[in-house]
C-alpha cells in the first residue's frame, strides 16, 4: 500500500511517498519563506515524477491536521481533499504533534514537541515511548512556555520551532534536564505523517473529507474578531 503524505503545519513544508512494505520511497522538505500555496502542488507533481509513481498508484493520502500555522493547515487540507476527490482515495488525518513525536523512536525521555503559536504561547503536548508505542501523556494545548516548563520534573527532549524560539528560557528553567533534538528533528516531517497514517489506517481511521477541518487548538484571529 502506498501513501502520499503532506505536512504543512510550519514553514518547513514537506511531501512524502511511503509504502508499508518498502518503507520511504521519496520525500522533499523545503524550509523557505515561500507560501505553501505556491509550491505544494508543483512539489507533489515533481515528487511523483521523480519517484516514478503515478497518482493512481497512491492508495491513500495523509495530511497533518494541526495544530500549527492556520494558513498552512488550510492549504494542506484543501490540497489533500482535491487529490482525494480526483482519485477517489481515502484521506487519513494525522495530528501534527503525534507524528512529530514519533520522529524520535524509542526515546527514553519524555518528548515535548513545541510549535511557536505566537502571543507568547506554544502548541505543545507530551509523549513517552512505552511498549514500542509513542503514547500521549498530555494532550495538545496552546500554553505559555514558562508554565509548560514548570511541569517537568525529569529530563525532557524538546523539539520544534517553539523550542528554538524559547531556547534561552528553556535552558534557564530546565538547566541540564533539557535535551534539544538534533537539527534534523527540529521540524515536523511528511515521512512521519505517513508512518502514523499507516498505523491509523490499520485501525480503520479515515476522514469524511466533506467535514474534515484543521485541528487548531485555539481560535484564529478571524474567529476571535468576528462579531457575527
Amino acid at each position: 500500500m502506498k501513501i502520499l503524505a503532506l505536512e504543512t503545519s510550519t514553514l518547513t513544508g514537506g511531501i512524502a511517498i511511503a509504502d508499508n512494505s518498502l518503507g520511504l520511497i521519496a520525500e522533499v522538505r523545503v524550509n523557505v519563506r515561500i507560501a505553501h500555496a505556491e509550491r505544494l502542488m508543483p512539489s507533489v507533481e515533481w515528487l511523483l515524477k521523480a519517484s516514478g509513481t503515478g497518482i493512481h498508484e497512491i492508495d491513500a493520502f495523509a495530511v497533518s491536521i494541526g495544530p500549527g500555522s492556520f494558513t498552512g493547515l488550510r492549504i494542506g487540507l484543501s490540497t489533500v481533499k482535491g487529490l482525494s476527490y480526483a482519485t477517489d482515495k481515502p484521506v487519513v488525518p494525522v495530528p501534527t504533534l503525534d507524528a512529530f513525536a514519533m520522529s524520535l523512536p524509542f526515546c527514553s525521555y519524555v518528548i515535548c514537541p513545541m510549535l511557536d503559536a505566537r502571543k507568547n504561547e506554544v502548541y505543545a503536548a507530551l509523549y513517552r515511548w512505552e511498549d514500542n508505542v509513542c503514547r500521549k501523556i498530555m494532550p495538545e494545548a496552546a500554553i505559555n512556555p514558562r508554565e509548560l516548563l514548570h511541569r517537568f520534573d525529569g529530563p525532557v527532549v524538546v523539539m520544534g520551532d517553539g523550542a528554538e524560539t524559547y531556547r534561552g528560557l528553556i535552558k534557564d528553567v530546565l538547566k541540564d534536564k533539557a535535551v534539544f533534538a538534533p537539527a534534523s528533528r527540529m521540524s515536523p516531517s511528511a515521512s512521519t505523517v505517513a508512518e502514523a497514517a499507516f498505523e491509523r489506517l490499520g485501525q480503520g481511521i479515515t476522514a469524511d473529507i466533506a467535514t474534515l477541518a484543521p485541528f487548531y487548538v485555539r481560535k484564529s484571529e478571524a474567529e476571535i474578531n468576528w462579531k457575527g
